[in-house]
This record gives structure tokens, C-alpha cells and sequence, in this order.
């Protein structure tokens, strides 16, 4: 079969040195994927290690091995980055579905290397332009009863999907094959099957009692008795075949008109026999969306580095941004986690602290102040205020390193008064992380927002997301104030989407050589998981699958700090109390929560071989089932 066949090597007969796509890790993987195989990821919990993967060109890290190989097939037919990220996103779409796919939203950062030009592209969902602003508090103005069943699985949670809108704008600026080309292995997939791997079969079991109430995703995903499918059953979705090709010949438009349009408002619309609240998503709002181009948010960092990523809808970016900068006020370098190995090592408590702290100050900024930035503008009407250098060192200037201070409050950045919303979920979500032979980057973040979204399946075949639970429920906060984060009709909600370029900073502060690439999945933990990356390659010297695979730490701004106790090098018996982490964390005043992390990180690193010539890592979260793949590098760096 095509799909176990894409296990072990390219399947595709077009492409001559397609086979040397990372068929070891393929073999690796097969084995791991084995239903019941020895510490096979689970959903929210599980680490499988993984090794360090180098290539001297065309590398792709994605959350799926199958979706993996398709970019892999793709960078070996000469396909861009952009390219390779298209095939990855429709194979995501199939094999993991509770994740992405073209009924949700995504951000993308592309930096195309012949005219050194970085690009931020907004594929985030839109509010409809009927939506009121207690949408998803009551199912009326004048019935204060909440929506049903759930704000979440009915269709006020639904936004008017970006996706493809935004990768045949990414694809008409970086692609090199045909647009219908990126959709033939996904296409292959859904047309003879592909096994239910271990992730995705605990996933179906999680939420087969939400999914039973779907017709259409009941058939898909559950057994005649309402069980779930398990792992290591073909799962065919014809559906979504013949709804590829028709995107293939006819490109996104059939998406946003016609009869794909009329199956995501159908779906959207569905009140299941009236024991739903239908959305308010219209056939005009889809034949409206726009996928802007943004000006990616760059800082410097340690003088020597450009940290680049997304800025407002997503809160991401801005936040890093702003983590790094009152990091800086450290010496982070001296602080790097002992007992190195391939997992990263064991963080010190000094490091985890000055990273939690400067996490709880930027959380607090967020979620004071950032929303889209085309309804409620950040304070002086840019990034600009919130990273000034001077703003930072006095923020970080509140950080104790003998002790914990919380909570943080919110910077005075001057502007009106708004209310305070929380962190936001966005669990349903992956990343793609690639480079190929001519130097191009990509690094994208999307998302269905919650486990297999809004549990509303389209006859299309394929599911809805939930993204406008993303938005505040209430759109002023206790005391009156009108939270940024409020539902407006076209507004698109606060994001944490993090996907990052690093570049090397020429001496006169600009843009140099790329660097490394990462982001991850995990809701608001998205921040934290990209911060402790980017810190584990840059102060702390880890190379790119020490850095994704090291302790997910990190804190959002509550008392709360949290410790992955999924990690080798962490003992989270007893809530950690034998763990010297976790106990000298909660010596400086932290509430250590040592709950398993689901990050599913994504990072590619650039070094410089023996020869001078480029050499790339790739590093894949073990904690999911993802895949580091590319062509064959020689050993050693300099």
C-alpha cells in the first residue's frame, strides 16, 4: 500500500533521488508507529526519543512521518519550501486530523533567500460579519441560556477558515511546482488509507463521546458500536479526496465559493435536529476572506542574533520578543542546563526561574493589550512601545532572582483603559517547519484550535474549527472595561502561534544568514515551548534535537509554574517532590505543576560544515510522533 509504503520511502516514481529522503528515520519510526510499540506517544503525554537528523539540503520537520515524507517527495522533485509546507498541510489534514487542516487557520513565516526578503503571512480565522459580541456567553440577547451544547460544539465557535487562502497567496510568491502537484500524496492517502497511528487512535477514544455527535465525523473516526477506531486501522476518507482535487484543478476560490463553500456553512450552520445552536457563518463571509500579508516583528538578541516572528492577530511573537528582551538582563549562558545528554539535559532552577518570571510580565502585557491590531491598535500603534530596550530592563528590572513573584501586572504603556483576558487553548494544532537546497525557509503554525475543533464535519470531509473560542466570552471585564480580546464581527482572535526565524545580525543590525527555524503547538504553553527552544540554542549551545527535546518549562501569569514530568530527566513522582528541580523551584515560591506537556516542536538549525558548506538539523518533539527528514549530511561541524 502507498501509505505503509510512504513508511519506509518515497512512494512517488518521478523523482530519482527521492529515495534518500531519511529512510532510517522512516524505519525508526515504523517500529515506534506499531500499535501498543514501547513509548509511543499519547495524546498529552508520552516521549519517545528521537535522534538528531542532518542534511545537507531539503529538510522538513512535521508532526506525522506520512506528512513528513510528502514534503520530503516534494523538496527532492526541486519544490520550494513553500511548496514541501503545502504537501506537509494536506497530508496533516488526513493523518492528523484532531490537529489542523483546511477547515482552520494558520500563520506562516517565509523568508526566500534569492532576494533575502521575509515574509509573515495571516491566515488566521475571521469573525462573521453577523457575529454579537456575547456570541459565545448566550445563545441571544434576549435568551441569557448558553449555547448548545457547548459554546465550543456549536457553531458560534466556528470562524470563517484561512488556511487556503493563505497558502495560494504564500504559493504564488515562493512556489516552484504546480499548485495541483502539492496535493497528490495527500490525495493517494485518502483514496487507499493510511493506519491510524497510536496519537491519533487515543485521540478518537478522548473525544469519541463529543465525535458521536456528528454524523459524518461518527463515520469517519467510530466503530458501529461507538467505539473508537483503534490504532493501526486503515482509515480511508474519500470525502476529502475528491474535495483535494477539486482544489488541486481549481485552487483555493473553489473553496470560498461554490459547493465547498456551501458544505462549511451547512456544516457550520447545522443545528443536529435542534439540540445545537447553529453559527451565523454565511457563503458572503467565506467569498470576503482575506489573507493579509503582515511586517513580521524582528529584535535583536545577545547583539548577534534577528529574532523574527508573527505579529498581532497572534500574541506569539510579540510576547517572545518580549521574553528575550528582559532576558537580556541576564547572563543566561552561565546557567545552562548539566548533565547534558541527548534529551537536552536537566535545567538549572536559576535559569527555569529568570525565564518563568520574564514570562509571567510579558502574559501580563498580552493580555492586557494585545488583540487584532486592525480593531484595538497596541499602545503607541505598533510592536515599537511594548520591545523598546528601556521598557524591558525596567520589566525585567521586577524580577527577583531569590524568589517568585506570582503574578505579574501589566506594564504602564499608557492608551485607554482595557479589561484583562486569559491565556486561550488552541490545542489542535501543528507545525511545519522546513528549508530547502536554495536556501528558502518556512515556518508555520496552524490550527483547528481544539481537538478536532468544533467536532463538526464537513460532507466535504473535513472538520470546522472552534477558533472563535480564542475571543474573551465576555467582552468587558469586572469593571466595566472593554476587553482587547472581545468578539467583534471580522475580527480575528488573539493568537499564540509562534513560528520564529532566526538570523544571524550583519554589524551594521541587519537581517544576515538564517539561523533556525521552530514553533509548536500547545495553546498559550506555545510561548513558553518556542522561549525554552530558542534559549537552549542560543545561550545554552544545544543543537536542534537537544533544544526541541529539552524540559518543556515555562509559566503564564499565575503562581503557576509548569515542569514537564513526561521528561526522562525529570522525576515527577509525587508531584516532583524527589525531583531537585521542581524542589528548588518551589524553594524561590513557585506552584511547580509537573503535568505531562504535549509540545510538538519543529526546529531546524543551521551550522556551517567542516568544508564551509551549510549544514542543517533537524530536531522533532519526542513527545509527539513527528519526523526530522532530508537527504544525508556528512558528519561534522564546526
Amino acid at each position: 500500500m502507498a501509505a505503509l509504503s510512504l513508511l519506509v520511502g518515497c512512494a512517488s516514481p518521478r523523482a530519482s533521488d527521492v529515495g534518500a529522503c531519511g529512510a532510517p528515520q522512516l524505519e525508526e519510526a515504523r517500529d515506534a508507529w506499531r500499535p501498543g510499540a514501547p513509548g509511543a506517544p499519547e495524546i498529552a503525554t508520552g516521549y519517545t526519543r528521537k535522534r538528531l537528523v542532518t542534511a545537507r539540503r531539503d529538510l522538513v520537520v512535521a508532526a506525522h512521518p506520512l506528512a513528513a515524507q510528502a514534503g520530503c517527495e516534494v523538496l527532492a522533485q526541486g519544490g520550494s519550501a513553500v511548496d514541501a509546507a503545502i504537501a506537509v498541510q494536506m497530508v496533516l489534514n488526513l493523518v492528523e486530523p484532531q490537529s489542523s487542516g483546511i477547515g482552520g487557520g494558520a500563520f506562516m513565516l517565509h523568508y526566500r533567500a534569492r532576494d533575502e526578503r521575509l515574509f509573515a503571512w495571516d491566515g488566521r480565522e475571521t469573525a462573521p460579519a453577523a457575529a454579537r459580541a456575547n456570541d459565545l456567553r448566550w445563545i441571544d440577547d434576549d435568551d441569557h441560556r448558553p449555547p448548545v451544547p457547548s459554546a465550543r460544539a456549536s457553531g458560534r465557535s466556528v470562524g470563517t477558515p484561512g488556511l487556503l487562502r493563505m497558502l495560494e497567496q504564500a504559493h504564488a510568491q515562493g512556489g516552484r511546482l504546480p499548485w495541483r502537484a502539492l496535493f497528490e500524496p495527500a490525495i493517494r492517502l485518502a483514496e487507499e488509507g493510511f493506519p491510524i497511528s497510536p496519537r491519533l487512535g487515543q485521540s478518537i477514544a478522548a473525544a469519541a463521546p463529543a465525535l458521536q455527535g456528528d454524523a459524518r465525523a461518527r463515520a469517519l473516526f467510530l466503530q458501529a458500536d461507538g467505539s473508537a477506531k483503534p490504532a493501526g486501522t486503515l482509515l480511508r476518507n474519500p470525502a476529502l479526496a475528491a474535495t483535494l482535487r477539486t482544489l488541486a484543478e481549481q485552487g483555493a476560490q473553489a473553496f470560498y465559493r461554490g459547493a465547498i463553500a456551501a458544505a462549511v456553512v451547512e456544516a457550520s450552520a447545522d443545528t443536529r435536529g435542534g439540540t445545537a445552536t447553529p453559527g451565523r457563518m454565511t457563503l458572503t463571509d467565506l467569498a470576503a476572506y482575506r489573507a493579509p500579508q503582515r511586517e513580521p516583528i524582528c529584535t535583536p538578541y545577545r547583539r548577534v542574533y534577528l529574532v523574527c516572528g508573527m505579529p498581532p492577530p497572534s500574541s506569539g511573537g510579540l510576547a517572545v520578543a518580549q521574553v528575550l528582551g528582559m532576558l537580556e538582563s541576564f547572563e543566561l549562558a552561565a546557567l545552562a542546563p548539566t548533565a547534558r545528554d541527548a534529551e537536552g539535559g536537566k535545567p538549572s532552577v536559576l535559569g527555569v526561574h529568570l525565564v518563568a518570571e520574564a514570562e509571567r510580565l510579558a502574559f501580563a502585557d498580552r493580555d492586557r493589550f494585545v488583540a487584532d491590531t486592525d480593531f484595538v491598535p497596541l499602545p503607541g500603534g505598533s510592536p515599537a512601545r511594548m520591545l523598546e530596550a528601556a521598557y524591558l530592563r525596567q520589566r525585567a528590572a521586577l524580577i527577583d532572582p531569590r524568589h517568585s513573584m506570582g503574578r505579574a501586572r501589566p506594564g504602564d504603556l499608557g492608551g485607554p483603559a482595557q479589561g484583562r483576558a486569559g491565556p486561550g487553548i488552541e490545542q489542535g494544532t501543528t507545525q511545519i517547519s522546513v528549508v530547502d537546497r536554495d536556501g528558502d525557509v518556512v515556518s508555520m503554525t496552524s490550527s483547528i484550535e481544539g481537538a478536532f475543533g468544533a467536532y463538526r464535519m464537513t460532507r466535504a470531509g473535513f472538520l470546522l474549527n472552534n477558533q472563535l473560542t480564542d475571543f474573551s466570552a465576555r467582552p468587558v471585564d469586572e469593571q466595566g472595561q472593554p476587553v482587547a480580546n472581545r468578539l467583534e464581527p471580522g475580527k480575528r482572535p488573539r493568537s499564540s502561534m509562534a513560528p520564529t526565524l532566526v538570523f544571524r545580525r550583519r554589524a551594521d543590525g541587519a537581517r544576515g544568514d538564517f539561523l533556525l527555524a521552530t514553533g509548536s503547538p500547545g495553546g498559550a504553553a506555545i510561548i513558553p515551548y518556542v522561549t525554552k527552544t530558542l534559549v537552549g540554542v542560543l545561550d545554552w549551545g544545544l543543537d536542534a534535537q537537544q533544544a526541541t527535546a529539552l524540559v518543556d518549562f515555562g509559566a503564564f501569569n499565575t503562581p503557576i509554574t509548569f515542569v514537564g514530568g513526561e521528561h526522562p530527566n525529570v522525576d515527577g513522582r509525587e508531584q516532583g517532590r524527589h525531583d531537585a528541580l521542581v524542589q528548588g523551584l518551589r524553594a524561590l515560591g513557585h506552584r511547580v505543576d509537573t503535568a505531562s506537556q504535549s509540545s510538538g516542536i519543529a526546529t531546524i538549525v543551521r551550522r556551517t560544515g567542516a568544508d564551509g558548506t551549510p549544514l542543517y538539523e533537524g530536531g522533532a518533539d519526542p513527545r509527539r510522533e513527528g519526523l526530522a527528514l532530508g537527504t544525508p549530511a556528512a558528519a561534522g561541524f564546526r
